[in-house]
């Protein structure tokens, strides 16, 4: 007992420490149960850690800036108004993000709206953190905004029964084919290209330099027909429109005005050996990125006739 302590005052001491040690024991099994996730993830994704390999941010052309991981892809438009993100990777690569977009010199706080490409783990994984962090409104397609909603793909996904979850997203707007959305002086456009997922979505946009010259960027949507066993793109009652919104996506791609090209996973557009060669710019490259996912497509539809 110390000297001249009532009563009163040890039993507030003995609720002191309860609550003390109660609060550790939380802060110990809140540890205990993020590394025990860590390691779920790991064996659940064997190649999580090789997308968020961490990336260096820079600059791509103008006011579009690659701030993702090396693996995963997310971009920043920047203007005085405010900033457009376009995709968040995975959970674990959010605070990678944070940190590239500081690292530029922006705020994230300027962050005002961002946009997905298509709501798998590793794409949109990461979005829910970036949103709380920024304040930014999120927008998506219709299918696509009910997804990250959940935090969890429904059975209309070829891939179902494989994708992960993540945190879902608290607030989505609905973006339509075709729409324009603004902040500032970016005017970035959606092209609904479905297909590998029912919301996949690409984006378009003008990016130009303080000297004026202007470059028309692309970020293609995957169109990739991957799936878990036993969907089949030619009779599937799930998603039944899955190869004519493919065809449909295809023919999208194949018309829009492109001079740089990227895509949601960097290498599928040969993004790291046109930095290295120094030059981003290939006019062709959305027709032959089309040609390509046309190709697979077909190559799928005989697979599934053997």
């Amino acid at each position: 007992m110390v000297d001249g302590e009532d009563g009163g005052a040890r039993v507030t001491r003995r609720f002191a420490l309860a609550a003390a040690v109660v609060a550790l024991a939380a802060v110990g099994a809140q540890a205990q149960a993020q590394a025990s996730d860590s390691v779920r993830r790991a064996a659940e994704c064997a190649s999580c850690a090789e997308w968020n390999a961490p990336q260096r941010p820079f600059r791509l052309q103008g006011n579009t800036w690659y701030v993702g991981t090396h693996g995963l892809a997310a971009l920043l438009l920047t203007s005085d108004s405010g900033h457009v993100l376009i995709d968040g990777a995975l959970p674990e690569s959010a605070p990678q993000i944070l940190a590239n977009i500081r690292a530029l010199g922006f705020r994230v706080e300027d962050v005002k709206l961002i946009v997905n490409s298509h709501v798998h783990y590793d794409h949109a994984g990461g979005i829910a953190a970036l949103q709380r962090a920024s304040g930014a409104r999120v927008m998506a397609s219709a299918s696509s905004a009910a997804v990250l909603r959940r935090g969890r793909s429904g059975p209309d996904d070829p891939q179902y029964g494989l994708l992960l979850p993540y945190p879902a997203v608290d607030s989505v707007g609905v973006v339509a084919d075709g729409e324009t959305l603004r902040v500032g002086r970016i005017a970035l456009t959606a092209h609904l290209t479905p297909g590998h997922t029912p919301g996949g979505t690409s984006w378009s946009w003008r990016s130009c330099d303080a000297a004026g010259a202007c470059l028309d960027f692309v970020y293609a949507d995957s169109q990739t027909p991957i799936s878990a066993d036993g969907f089949r793109y030619t009779a599937s009652a799930s998603y039944p429109a899955a190869l004519a919104d493919f065809a449909r996506g295809e023919a999208v791609l194949e018309t829009l005005s492109c001079d740089v090209l990227v895509t949601p996973h960097p290498s599928a557009s040969g993004l790291w050996e046109r930095v290295a060669a120094g030059s981003l710019v290939d006019r062709e490259a959305c027709r032959r990125f089309a040609a390509a996912a046309r190709a697979r497509v077909a190559e799928r539809i005989k697979t599934e006739s053997r």
